[in-house]
């Protein structure tokens, strides 16, 4: 199948992923979770839902990261945008799942686990921090799912970039990493303070290490092999 041909199976595993996140990360939060379980539940969501679809949409999960692959010539503009939306849809939908399932006591002053920035951040310091993590984690899938020289590891180190970032972060940004995280609570909750920076910080961190990956790390071969109209991209899709 051409790249650019429009596949709602991979819109699916798109959207389940986000969902997925939303509603095993949040959930955590609602239990009341420390600070190293809000983490690991994080990173094992992704860990184990890259594991599951990579093969069948590249499990992104994020409109960030899939910004990262737009601007490296590796999804099409309809992909890109449809990746984008269902994206956002799972993450609403993860959102609604929590309110419909969990017990109303737990929801209470929980902000339905919308990522916040703490009341010492700044704006700025807010965007910074959530550049340089996003910045790791497009850099984590760059090297271990997209360059074939990597260790082929499944999801695992990306999900492991996700919860050593929700450890060093968390307490300060919420470490969303992710538009889609931070949208789908938000919108059910109605909690938009700071809400820009879960935009602004992840599309110019996954962007830049994108960039940084695909120009300084790959080859000239590589990058032309990867473009999405190349021959081998079309022929192995």
């Amino acid at each position: 199948m051409n790249l650019y041909t429009f596949n709602l199976q991979k819109l699916i595993a798109e959207a389940v992923g986000a969902f997925a996140l939303v509603f095993i990360g949040v959930g955590s939060i609602l239990l009341g979770g420390s600070l190293l379980v809000v983490a690991i539940a994080h990173g094992l969501v992704i860990a184990v839902m890259v594991s599951i679809l990579g093969h069948v949409s590249g499990a992104i999960f994020n409109p960030a990261l899939t910004l990262g692959f737009w601007v490296t010539r590796r999804l099409s503009h309809l992909d890109t945008i449809t990746y984008i939306i269902a994206q956002v849809l799972g993450g609403i939908v993860g959102a609604l799942a929590l309110v419909m399932l969990y017990p109303d006591a737990l929801r209470e002053g929980s902000g339905l686990g919308t990522p916040v920035l703490a009341s010492d951040v700044s704006f700025a310091q807010g965007v910074g921090i959530e550049v340089i993590l996003t910045a790791f984690l497009m850099l984590s899938v760059f090297g271990t799912a997209l360059d074939s020289r990597g260790p082929f590891v499944g999801g695992f180190a990306i999900g492991m970039v996700i919860t050593m970032a929700i450890l060093a972060a968390g307490p300060l940004t919420g470490a969303a990493m992710n538009p889609a995280r931070a949208l789908g609570p938000a919108l059910i909750d109605g909690t938009w303070d700071g809400h820009l920076v879960f935009w602004i910080g992840p599309i110019i961190g996954a962007v830049l290490a994108a960039l940084l990956y695909h120009f300084v790390f790959l080859d000239e071969e590589q990058r032309a092999t990867s473009a999405i109209d190349a021959p081998e991209a079309v022929e192995a899709s």
